[in-house]
C-alpha cells in the first residue's frame, strides 16, 4: 500500500499544478483555521500554510526546487500585489502629506532599530560575519533583503527564512504589542507594522483598517528603499 501511494505521489509531483494547488489549499486551510479561531493573531494563516507545506515536503521527500517549479506563479504575483498597494495609499494621500515629516522620522528610526537590534543580538551571541549580514535586512521585503545579503556576502537563503519569520511574528504579535503600548492611531500602527514586518505585516494591517494598511504599504516600500541604499554604505563603514 505504501509503495502504491508513493507511486501516485511521484506521478502527481511531475505536474507543476500540484505545487500550486498545495500552496493555495494550505493557505485556504490556514485562513479557515484563522476564522474559526476568532481571528486570533497567533493563528496567522501564512504561518499555518508554511507549517503544512513544509510538513508535506518533508514527508514526501520533495526538494524545494521541485516544489518551487510549480509554485512560482504565486511568487510572480508578489510583484503585482505589491504595486497594487499604491491604490489604497493614493486614497490616503492627503493624510500622508500632512504627516510626511513624522513618517520619515519614524521610518528611519524603525529601519535602523530593526537592523541594529538584530545584528547586535547575534553579535553578542558570537554570530559569524555572514550570519550578521544575513540578519541585517530581515525586516525588508524578501527580494530586496536577499539582494542586499548577497551583495554584502551573506546567505540569501538564510535571509529569506528570517524575512518570513519576521513577517509572521510581526503580523501575529505586532497588534498585541501596539495595544499594550496604548497606540490607537491607525496611521501609526500601520507605519510600525509595515516597517517591522514588511508584506505579511501589511496584509495583517489591511485586515484591521484601510488607513493602517495604506501606511503599512508605504512603510514597507520606503523601508526597502532606505535599507537598500543605507545598509551597504553603513556595513562597509563599520565592517
Amino acid at each position: 500500500m505504501g509503495e502504491g501511494l508513493r507511486d501516485i505521489w511521484v506521478y502527481l509531483s511531475a505536474s507543476p499544478l500540484l505545487a500550486l494547488t498545495l500552496t493555495l489549499a494550505s493557505y485556504q486551510l490556514g485562513l479557515w483555521i484563522y476564522e474559526k479561531g476568532g481571528r486570533n493573531p497567533l493563528l496567522n494563516p501564512v504561518l499555518i500554510a508554511v507549517i503544512v507545506l513544509v510538513s508535506i515536503l518533508l514527508v514526501t521527500k520533495t526538494d524545494y526546487a521541485t516544489y518551487f517549479e510549480g509554485a512560482q506563479f504565486v511568487h510572480f504575483m508578489l510583484g503585482p500585489a505589491t504595486v497594487a498597494l499604491a491604490l489604497p495609499l493614493y486614497r490616503q494621500l492627503e493624510k500622508v502629506r500632512k504627516s510626511a515629516l513624522a513618517v520619515l522620522a519614524s521610518l528611519l528610526a524603525g529601519s535602523a532599530t530593526a537592523a541594529i537590534s538584530a545584528v547586535g543580538i547575534a553579535w553578542a551571541f558570537g554570530g559569524s560575519k555572514d550570519i550578521l549580514v544575513s540578519l541585517a535586512p530581515k525586516s525588508v521585503t524578501a527580494p530586496v533583503a536577499m539582494g542586499i545579503a548577497e551583495q554584502l556576502g551573506g546567505l540569501p537563503s538564510l535571509t529569506a527564512v528570517l524575512v518570513i519569520l519576521t513577517g509572521i511574528i510581526g503580523a501575529a504579535l505586532g497588534p498585541l504589542l501596539l495595544n499594550l503600548m496604548g497606540i490607537k492611531d491607525m496611521a501609526a500602527r500601520g507605519l510600525a507594522i509595515g516597517t517591522a514586518s514588511h508584506g505579511i505585516g501589511t496584509a495583517r494591517a489591511f485586515q484591521v483598517s484601510d488607513v493602517a494598511g495604506a501606511f503599512a504599504g508605504l512603510a514597507m516600500g520606503l523601508n526597502a528603499l532606505a535599507t537598500a541604499i543605507l545598509l551597504p554604505l553603513l556595513w562597509r563603514w563599520f565592517f
